[in-house]
């Protein structure tokens, strides 16, 4: 078994969230390891149904859901005392973000919630899914149902 240094939890801020970052500690816990946390913003353009057009997020909404993030990524970092300079806000693909803040950081392993979605879900791929396939290093996927 490896010896895991470096943990990133990457979260969504969802209710699971709190679930998935015990699970995580008890990790960091058992190898001794340094917790990093992230989470990374998507902005998603909006279908306008009476136009059937794509448009740009409103960025007043958009400010206030990152602020809202924000509080909570702080939130739970205090809750699991992580120092600032081991959490990561990122604004893009999350997917992407996480690999690349992973490899950036030296990560170890990434561990990372799944909803277990199926149909629509599985054939438009999921984050997870994604970051399994792309990591250089370990992933954990942990189910919602299994916590």
């Amino acid at each position: 078994m490896a010896s895991y240094r470096k943990v990133l939890l990457a979260t969504d801020l969802s209710e699971f969230s709190s679930l998935l970052a015990n699970k995580a500690m008890e990790i960091v816990n058992g190898f001794g390891a340094e917790l990093n946390l992230l989470h990374v913003f998507e902005l998603m353009p909006m279908l306008d149904p009476s136009y059937d057009e794509i448009l740009a997020p409103d960025y007043d909404l958009a400010e206030q859901m990152q602020e809202i993030a924000e509080g909570k990524l702080e939130k739970l970092s205090s809750t699991l005392d992580v120092p600032k300079e081991k959490q990561y806000f990122e604004t893009g693909s999350p997917s992407r973000e996480i690999v690349r803040v992973a490899k950036e950081q030296n990560i170890d392993l990434i561990i990372i919630g799944t909803h277990g979605r199926h149909g629509l879900g599985i054939l438009l791929g999921s984050t997870a899914s994604s970051v399994v396939h792309h990591a250089d290093c370990d992933v954990l996927t942990i189910r919602q149902k299994d916590v």
